[in-house]
């Protein structure tokens, strides 16, 4: 899917986080989940119930989408989902270009864009500000793009996720508000311990 860019129209930041992001994802254990920080993290902590088959990044901020690609190359075998926040992809945009030239196609990215810095006190991000983010990535060589921004396009988003036959990359737009509120696990080294027997098969 491709597009022009345009500058006309400031984005729709419509949709609400905590009834958007289920209906996209549907049941989270069809996913490997990697998420970056802050109402991301807690997005899918709270629709994982904090699961086996989920790690948050927490402090690591832009590197989600590096870590879903490695797991993705190192698990042919198991649908990876990367869910990072505006703020934390524009951190490490770049990674995007190495994604498209590795192109896993077990690979689905999923961007929740508020417009906002939710970790810092909601500044606005670049992205509320014009930045398109899906023609970013479209310039990196993303073949599957699209961008969410009303009721109507969930469906055809949370296909992409799940069938696309190479890496794809979904742009959610959700107004500005809180995540979920759940008090996820913060202790990363355990978290890493129960996602690799997860892995393994044993937990």
């Amino acid at each position: 899917m491709s597009k022009t860019a345009s500058k006309s129209a400031q984005p729709a930041y419509v949709l609400d986080r905590c009834e958007a992001v289920p209906a996209m994802i549907g049941d989270p254990k069809h996913f490997l989940v990697v998420t970056g920080l802050a109402g991301t993290a807690k997005d899918f902590a709270s629709l994982t119930q904090d699961g086996p088959n989920y790690f948050g990044m927490a402090g690591a901020m832009g590197a989600a989408v590096s870590m879903g690609l490695g797991l993705a190359l190192a698990r042919p075998d198991k649908r990876v989902l990367v869910a990072t926040g505006d703020g934390e992809l524009l951190m490490n945009v770049g990674a995007l270009a190495t994604v498209s030239v590795l192109n896993p196609p077990n690979l689905s990215i999923l961007c929740v864009d508020n417009g906002h810095y939710g970790e810092t006190g909601y500044q606005k991000s670049h992205t509320s500000l014009g930045v398109d983010l899906e023609q970013m990535a479209i310039g990196a060589g993303i073949k599957s793009t699209c961008t969410v921004d009303s009721q109507d396009g969930i469906a055809a988003g949370a296909r992409m996720l799940r069938e696309s036959n190479g890496t794809c990359f979904v742009v959610l737009r959700v107004k500005p508000t809180d995540p979920p509120k759940f008090k996820r696990n913060m202790d990363i080294a355990a978290s890493r311990v129960r996602f690799r027997l997860n892995l393994l098969g044993q937990a």
